[in-house]
């Protein structure tokens, strides 16, 4: 909602949440990885390695509440970029943009509901898409529109205070783009592609548990079983 009445604000409220969220995710995984290790390779989804408790059910709905907010601050842009189109971003009724949004909230919501978006799925896409839309695209686009010296000079915001130059600055984004499209895309992209086929037995649209283990029959099913 801050970014709807103070754009030019959002790359601040961006930098805290990721912050924040760090604070959050970085702790957990820890602790995960330590507790469970090796099973996490083919578990990805680590709730499901958890025994059946309160604390459990507590950390579920933690994780759906951080989901919803995670899922509106990464999707701002998009937001911006859909108001534009249909001439909605000057709107001031924070209801009537709310409304205007769901054409692109809906079928997000359905794809996630459809597919486990975590796991081998999401280092997926996280390598061969999140590489390109976070990191190199927006490098390449910082780069295409200052090229000139025209632009450069009246850029509304100009290099940070720990840039010297505009040089330096070409330097840092083209490190950045050869490094995530040799790193991210390249060797990421391998190794989650060949952990997704590894596991895509595993995977089922509309899983009520994604990888979660089968039940456990009664005692009497299993005497009653013919041999």
């Amino acid at each position: 909602m801050h970014a709807m009445w103070k754009p030019q604000k959002f790359k601040y409220i961006y930098l805290l949440a990721t912050l924040y969220v760090f604070t959050l995710t970085i702790p957990s995984a820890a602790s995960v990885y330590w507790a469970f290790g090796d099973e996490l390779l083919n578990h990805s989804n680590a709730f499901s390695l958890l025994p059946k408790t309160g604390f459990r059910d507590a950390a579920v709905i933690l994780m759906l509440i951080h989901q919803f907010i995670t899922f509106g601050f990464a999707c701002t842009p998009l937001y911006f970029v859909w108001e534009k189109v249909i001439g909605m971003h000057d709107t001031k009724s924070i209801c009537l943009r709310a409304l205007a949004r769901l054409p692109v909230v809906i079928p997000i919501w359905f794809l996630a509901i459809i597919f486990p978006f975590f796991g081998p799925i999401n280092s997926a896409v996280g390598a061969l898409l999140v590489s390109f839309t976070v990191y190199i695209i927006p490098a390449m686009a910082h780069m295409l529109t200052y090229r000139k010296a025209s632009a450069r000079q009246n850029a509304a915001e100009k290099p940070p205070f720990f840039m010297p130059s505009w040089t330096a600055m070409y330097v840092f984004n083209t490190f950045v783009v050869v490094w995530v499209f040799v790193v991210g895309f390249g060797f990421g992209g391998w190794a989650s592609m060949t952990n997704f086929i590894k596991q895509i037995d595993t995977f089922g649209l509309f899983a009520k548990c994604y990888q979660c283990k089968p039940p456990t029959p009664p005692a009497g099913a299993l005497a009653a079983a013919p041999h």
